[in-house]
């Protein structure tokens, strides 16, 4: 395959662009919350995060939320590569606003749960994981 200098030219500037515009793999949990809520002033109360304070092996960490009258909620590992972990959507049918699942942490950290509530505000709940054996390369 040939290329000619105008698309080699393309090519070399596109590069440039790539590593010079930040990645959104690297965004904060702080940025990722906002992203979820809007900007919205984010609330204490209302939600229940529940996870072992000592996880022998971070590939498979037990954890559960619960939010009554809750709309989605949303769970962030502060420590891991990929900070958005879950995020838990709930209907009008749902018969409750609670949800449990196993995740994977890279190392000791903050697990982080925000809940959309029905009547539009935010509440958040976080907790303390200290991991023995880290499960994301770790």
């Amino acid at each position: 395959m040939t290329f000619t200098r105008r698309e080699t030219l393309a090519l070399g500037a596109g590069a440039a662009l790539l590593t010079v515009l930040p990645f959104r793999a690297f965004a904060s949990v702080d940025d990722l919350i906002n992203e979820f809520t809007g900007g919205a002033e984010v609330g204490e109360g209302g939600l229940e995060l529940t996870a072992p304070e000592i996880a022998e092996n971070g590939n498979t960490v037990p954890i559960e939320v619960s939010a009554p009258g809750a709309t989605a909620i949303a769970v962030y590992a502060a420590g891991n590569p990929t900070p958005p972990v879950a995020t838990f959507t709930f209907g009008p049918l749902a018969a409750a606003q609670e949800a449990a699942t196993r995740i994977r942490l890279a190392g000791t950290q903050d697990v982080i749960a925000v809940a959309k509530m029905a009547d539009g505000s935010f509440v958040r709940a976080s907790k303390t994981v200290k991991v023995t054996i880290g499960g994301c390369g770790g």
